[in-house]
């Protein structure tokens, strides 16, 4: 194992960077007064601090982390959460983003609401949420404390935990969803040379690509694997894959708040495009130094330790630092995110809807207080994700047993006219009793065996078909209430008609085409 010790100049680089996210915060305080200001940027974002956010927040520390840790132990077939990605953001651009954006929403379980019934948008909010600090803040925090608890041993993995969550808070809950996006912007740069410059020396210290294509099995360089791998079997690819990517980039507050910030509908779209343009070169940045060290590191006990032992035993005095700073860098862009988004939740779907006569600025302070409290929260809970397993592993499961019944609401409601609002109670109610039941059987007692990207698959099917039958025997929706938020062909055509005289440059269809060429050329070559 290498010596986890940080040289004072690399101390020093990663302390500036940190004061530098604290000022910048601090700045951006006093350039808004308002909830639009603080929670949507003012809906003035432009596409390239979008699409870099968008990649900055999801690439966060536990994902550093998770990924090459999950490719060590079962090879590349994680990177299909990746690039599976760039096929969601295309379908969101298509069919969802539009009705969300000219709906000028707040949050998306607003879009609940307007579509089906207030109960729906409370319960969507509540789990948003939960999940918001238990899974995204919390795992973030975990993966931050575990780093810094192999260069300072001594001290307790909570403290380093609270240390994080402090510096991080400070920012967000000054600046808002400003100061995350442009902090965010700086953090990509950081992350994706800090990552570069780890591959590049893992691929030299192996001996280079035929070296690793000789020494490790095919079956860890292969993306599309069999029914039954314990990591990314193909049909857990296109449906438990499919289904947690959309309710990632689709439905998840902390991610879909940046979209709502466009300036408008052309820099929403570029921007999500962007963020799934920024998702492949991940496969050779994060990916692969996983197989890398399989070669270099054969008996680590710990995947998750993958990262921070590249670091450290590969980077000489300066790039620790500038690569830590990367790291850092994603932790404090997913703690900002959701923590920022957490809040929104709270104040816009809560605070507001009891108390209407608050004032913007008096909205503002209460998003500040929220955030700070859901700071401490994930600070208490984030010490005991150890007790888990593997990161990644955890942060997908949870998913997988909580949100196939929101999927059914948001897919079924911007799809299908004749989803109500008595079948959208009945999905959640008897949809989320059954994946509570489905966790104690599966997770608890260990009496059924089953992979959870089939629990995901399972789980909708399931809460579809409530949708369906329930839907059927009571009344359909007014449809003066609902065409506003549910997807016809007439909003294709509407579409194609403003694309008339846009430059082909410019034109969102023939860039997401695009996209969807270079994801198959990779997942071709690493098939």
């Amino acid at each position: 194992m290498p010596d986890f010790t940080l040289h004072r100049l690399d101390l020093a680089i990663i302390v500036t960077y940190m004061l530098f996210s604290i000022g910048l915060g601090l700045y951006l305080s006093r350039k808004h007064d308002s909830a639009e200001d603080y929670f949507l940027a003012g809906r003035s974002m432009l596409w390239p601090f979008i699409g870099i956010s968008l990649f900055a927040s999801n690439i966060s520390s536990t994902t550093l982390i998770g990924l090459s840790g999950e490719a060590y132990a079962h090879g590349i077939a994680v990177f299909n959460y990746e690039w599976m990605a760039a096929v969601v953001l295309v379908f969101y651009c298509l069919f969802i983003l539009p009705t969300v954006l000219r709906s000028r929403l707040y949050t998306m379980p607003e879009y609940l609401e307007r579509r089906f019934n207030r109960r729906a948008r409370r319960y969507f909010s509540v789990l948003t949420i939960f999940l918001n600090i238990v899974i995204d803040t919390a795992g973030s925090l975990y993966a931050g404390g575990l780093f810094l608890q192999l260069i300072y041993p001594d001290i307790p993995i909570a403290y380093s935990i609270a240390f994080i969550a402090i510096v991080a808070g400070i920012y967000t809950i000054s600046g808002g969803l400003a100061a995350v996006i442009y902090t965010d912007a700086l953090q990509t740069l950081l992350l994706v040379a800090g990552s570069a410059i780890i591959a590049i020396a893992a691929l030299e210290n192996v001996g280079g690509w035929e070296v690793l294509t000789e020494s490790v099995s095919a079956d860890k360089l292969s993306l599309i694997r069999p029914w039954d791998d314990p990591g990314v079997p193909w049909p857990g690819l296109i449906t438990g894959v499919v289904l947690l990517g959309f309710y990632f980039w689709c439905t998840n507050q902390f991610m879909v708040q940046r979209i709502l910030s466009a300036k408008n509908i052309d820099h929403a779209r570029w921007g999500a495009l962007l963020a799934g343009l920024l998702k492949l070169p991940v496969l050779f940045l994060m990916v692969l130094p996983g197989s890398f060290a399989i070669l270099l590191y054969p008996d680590l006990e710990n995947p998750d330790l993958v990262f921070p032992t590249l670091i450290f035993d590969l980077l000489p005095v300066g790039l620790i630092g500038i690569v830590t700073g990367g790291f850092i860098a994603a932790l404090m862009s997913q703690i900002d995110s959701t923590l920022n988004s957490a809040s929104t939740l709270v104040t816009m779907d809560f605070v507001l809807g009891r108390h209407p006569e608050l004032s913007q600025h008096q909205l503002m302070r209460i998003g500040q207080l929220v955030t700070f409290i859901f700071m401490v929260l994930s600070v208490l809970w984030a010490p005991y994700i150890e007790n888990f397993g593997s990161l990644f592993k955890y942060l997908q499961k949870i998913l997988s047993y909580a949100v196939p019944p929101v999927l059914v609401l948001f897919l079924f409601g911007f799809f299908w006219k004749r989803a109500n609002s008595a079948g959208a109670t009945a999905t959640l109610s008897f949809g989320s009793a059954i994946g509570v039941v489905m966790f104690v059987l599966i997770e608890v007692l260990g009496l059924v065996k089953l992979h959870f990207l089939y629990i995901a698959p399972t789980l909708f099917a399931i809460s579809s078909l409530i949708m369906v039958c329930v839907s059927r025997l009571r009344p359909a929706p007014d449809p003066m209430q609902i065409d506003a938020y549910v997807w016809s062909p007439a909003n294709y055509r509407r579409d194609s008609a403003e694309l008339a005289g846009t430059p082909w440059w410019a034109n969102y269809r023939l860039q997401s085409i695009l996209l969807l060429a270079l994801t198959a050329t990779i997942v071709i070559t690493f098939w």
